[in-house]
């Protein structure tokens, strides 16, 4: 028998994120900032009837108290997993590789997982990313520098997270550092 996901929630600036972990090895398997139930229900339905279990994840905690206190990319090096199809994996691959006080557009995005035209995929990508921040989506902008959509909190929380992590913004355009 397989052996219950663990959750655990921790309080940030932008609302309580929620992350739910395979224990046997390590890995985020669904996140975000939604209460557990809406986590829970992005799993995979073979992910769902393992159950969960209220639990500690240091590793992640420490990733998440390290993001949030300077060591921005501290989140990228959580090891995760998402169903989704070969290029929506290579995308969010990539998206894992921007760095912390940088921004990509849709179009860069798609560039750096080898498709330059499909923009629209990466979008598709964006929104169906079921572990954020650790596959961090918000740092997608769109080829203007506008901020776009954050579906885990609108505009204002994905502004905020970019600036805490070191990009200035604004009139939702991005200028660098």
């Amino acid at each position: 028998m397989t052996s219950p996901l663990v959750a655990e929630s921790y309080d940030t600036p932008f609302g309580t994120l929620t992350v739910l972990v395979t224990l046997e090895d390590g890995v985020v398997r669904a996140s975000g900032f939604r209460p557990m139930r809406d986590t829970v229900a992005a799993l995979p339905s073979r992910l769902q009837g393992r159950g969960w279990v209220e639990g500690e994840l240091p590793a992640i905690r420490a990733a998440v108290e390290g993001w949030l206190g300077g060591d921005h990319d501290a989140i990228t090096r959580v090891p995760v997993a998402q169903d989704g199809g070969p290029f929506f994996q290579e995308l969010w691959e990539a998206l894992r590789t921007v760095p912390a006080g940088a921004s990509v557009s849709y179009q860069e995005l798609a560039a750096m997982a080898g498709r330059p035209r499909a923009m629209r995929a990466a979008g598709t990508a964006c929104a169906r990313n079921n572990i954020a921040p650790f596959v961090p989506c918000h740092r997608v902008v769109k080829s203007g520098g506008e901020l776009g959509s954050y579906g885990y909190g609108g505009q204002a929380m994905k502004r905020a997270m970019l600036v805490m992590e070191g990009e200035r913004t604004v009139d939702d355009a991005r200028v660098t550092p």
